[in-house]
């Protein structure tokens, strides 16, 4: 009988991150992420493949009875050509901006995540404590979004 009369509260009272699921504020939060993080990757996934691919079409060494000599191939010696003297190339250019290009978007997103992101972060936390103390709730319902089939959420 003792047991029957145990309510399960987890029934009652939906976890936390359901009410966050649900908040406009955390919609926002993730379209503000992808709006950055998906152009950017497939900006610097294009750059880095296009240094994979003019690399493939490099000139290429080749060693005959202790000689060497150049090949060329499809598209000729692009990466080859020299920038600053003999050494200093296109590929060393293209292969150093990849560093250059990789920090470049670690500190935009950075400067991002602090304007656009953080804010909205910091929001939806100072809800879920509100949330998790007894008697509050500080989350507002997402119009439009249903509760899932069967759940009774």
């Amino acid at each position: 009988m003792a047991a029957e009369a145990q309510i399960d509260e987890s029934e009652q009272t939906p976890p936390v991150y359901e009410h966050i699921h649900e908040d406009p504020e955390y919609h926002q939060l993730r379209k503000a992420f992808r709006g950055f993080a998906f152009p950017v990757t497939v900006a610097f996934l294009v750059w880095y493949l296009l240094y994979v691919v003019l690399s493939a079409f490099a000139l290429k060494q080749q060693t005959v009875n202790g000689k060497v000599s150049n090949v060329k191939t499809g598209l000729g010696d692009f990466l080859s050509t020299p920038v600053i003297g003999e050494h200093i190339n296109v590929a060393l250019i293209f292969g150093l901006l990849q560093f250059v290009t990789t920090f470049l978007i670690a500190f935009l997103y950075s400067r991002h995540a602090s304007k656009n992101l953080d804010p909205l972060a910091e929001s939806l936390n100072a809800k879920a404590v509100k949330f998790s103390q007894p008697g509050t709730s500080g989350f507002k319902r997402t119009p439009g979004r249903r509760k899932q089939k069967g759940t009774g959420k």
